[in-house]
């Protein structure tokens, strides 16, 4: 954001529009950029008289003033001097209260009392007298995000950014309206999904409907326009109080984008119970991924976006999850009501206890777990074992009566995943080019190919290198089966021989 005294807009027709600049905009860009690089090591004072020169050679001197700005908030001033400031300042003072300064003689004489004190000369002591101000401090690095044509970009976005500030109202269409729901969810803004002719529109208002604007609610608004330009395609209508008069402005892509660089950091967790939660979940060995935030769900003319989604790794299945902590009446209707409305999906709910509420939410046809304090996640577990089982009878129903995979080598872990189903489901069909050995499945030619390679007193480390590139890593079966077993050697290993005729058998 700009400051509101750089907001530059026009008011023209009774509307209310930012001045925002363009290419002919470049050749001041570019001076700006030159003047901060050519004044690092001067004072700030310098480079202050230097902006000054600018502005008054400008036809817009606001626009010199919020170019300039952006700009030294990438610029890194420090105090420079041989003594501490305010430790000069002090010992001078006391050293004047002492003289009583009133004539360039007597000032002389004090700083020479204050330099004696210290142990240094006396233009040590005038020189770090206010070298802590804002004019003495040295201008020392300066490396921008930006060249001049991001700048720009960035000055746009900043200047719609600070005329967003005062607004009562935003109306929003979005190629990205996941984005968009989850910086107005995260920014702490009330909002609402509405059907127009136009599609559905994001209506984001001010609290209480603004009887009461603050300062941090007219922030959000502006850090709301950052996730809304980084869509390929959007709308943004505003409904502005402009000193009491409320006008209308209407931004668009091509008007704003947001420059080469992240935006603001967002917070992972909305709360310590998500937070804990997803920390131990994450930690089982489980064929559930858990995604923070998924997808918006619809509730009638609003959305909801749970705090989590369980996807199924074997199969296009997911199972959204909200955590319903201790929240005030108001907010607890306001999520019944949406759990009531919200589009059919699997929707698993973890209630607080004190809310009270389960069975409310168990009669709209949700899984229910309740907690105290943290959610325990063997319920959640329990719930998801349950989807898993219904999952797997389904796959195994669909099964084929024969499975011809194209690979010569397969392990039937990764033929189960492929249909879905647990190994246990792939007893039933028949696998009518392959022979099952163990956990693996071979065709026979590779078989009678290994046959030709390994010969007794082969090393079994040897032998198992040769099943190794075929791709069998599951060796003790397939050694078996060709009919060799393994003779043990102590520690030094074992080479492999002719199972006997019994041992065949």
């Amino acid at each position: 954001m700009l400051r509101k005294d750089h907001l530059r807009v026009s008011r023209a027709g009774g509307g209310y529009a930012p001045r925002f600049v363009d290419d002919a905009d470049r050749p001041l860009a570019e001076r700006l950029l030159e003047t901060f690089r050519s004044h690092v090591g001067d004072r700030h004072g310098d480079l202050r008289t230097r902006l000054d020169e600018l502005e008054a050679d400008a036809d817009d001197f606001k626009l010199v003033r919020g170019l300039a700005s952006l700009l030294e908030r990438e610029a890194t001033f420090e105090t420079r001097s041989p003594l501490p400031p305010q430790r000069a300042r002090r010992k001078a003072f006391e050293a004047a209260e002492t003289v009583g300064v009133a004539t360039d003689s007597e000032r002389e004489r004090a700083l020479e009392i204050a330099a004696d004190g210290l142990g240094v000369e006396p233009a040590a002591v005038a020189e770090s007298l206010y070298a802590d101000r804002e004019d003495e401090q040295v201008l020392v690095e300066f490396e921008p995000r930006w060249d001049a044509g991001p700048l720009l970009e960035q000055y746009n976005l900043s200047l719609a950014q600070t005329a967003l500030f005062d607004a009562t109202e935003v109306r929003v269409r979005s190629a990205d309206p996941k984005r968009l729901v989850t910086a107005t969810k995260r920014l702490g803004l009330l909002y609402e999904l509405e059907r127009t002719d136009a599609g559905r529109e994001l209506v984001v208002t001010g609290p209480d409907a603004l009887f009461r604007r603050t300062r941090r609610y007219g922030t959000a608004f502006a850090r709301l326009l950052r996730s809304v330009a980084a869509a390929p395609e959007w709308r943004l209508t505003a409904t502005i109080d402009d000193r009491g008069t409320e006008r209308t402005m209407t931004l668009t892509d091509a008007d704003v984008t947001v420059p080469g660089v992240e935006p603001l950091a967002e917070p992972a967790f909305d709360s310590g119970v998500e937070a804990d939660f997803a920390g131990r979940f994450r930690s089982l060995d489980l064929d559930w991924t858990l995604v923070r935030e998924p997808e918006p769900l619809e509730t009638g003319t609003s959305v909801m976006i749970p705090d989590f989604a369980f996807e199924y790794d074997h199969a296009d299945f997911r199972v959204f999850f909200e955590v319903m902590g201790f929240w005030t009446p108001e907010y607890v209707a306001k999520k019944l009501s949406q759990l009531e409305s919200v589009e059919s999906v699997d929707l698993l709910v973890a209630v607080d206890e004190s809310l009270g509420v389960g069975e409310e939410i168990a009669a709209a046809d949700h899984r229910v777990v309740t907690y105290s304090g943290s959610v325990r996640v063997k319920d959640v577990v329990d719930v998801l074992r349950e989807y898993e089982t219904e999952l797997l009878a389904d796959a195994a129903a669909d099964l084929p009566e024969a499975i011809r995979p194209d690979e010569d080598v397969i392990e039937l872990e990764t033929l189960a995943d492929r249909h879905g189903v647990g190994v246990d489901a792939l007893s039933k069909p028949t696998f009518p080019d392959h022979e099952r050995l163990g956990g693996t499945l071979v065709r026979p030619t590779v078989l009678a190919d290994l046959e030709d390679r390994l010969e007794p007193g082969t090393s079994l480390e040897a032998a198992e290198d040769v099943l190794r590139s075929v791709g069998i890593t599951e060796t003790s079966p397939v050694l078996s089966r060709l009919g060799y077993r393994t003779e043990w050697n102590g520690l030094s290993g074992g080479t492999i021989r002719r199972l006997d005729g019994d041992e065949a058998s």
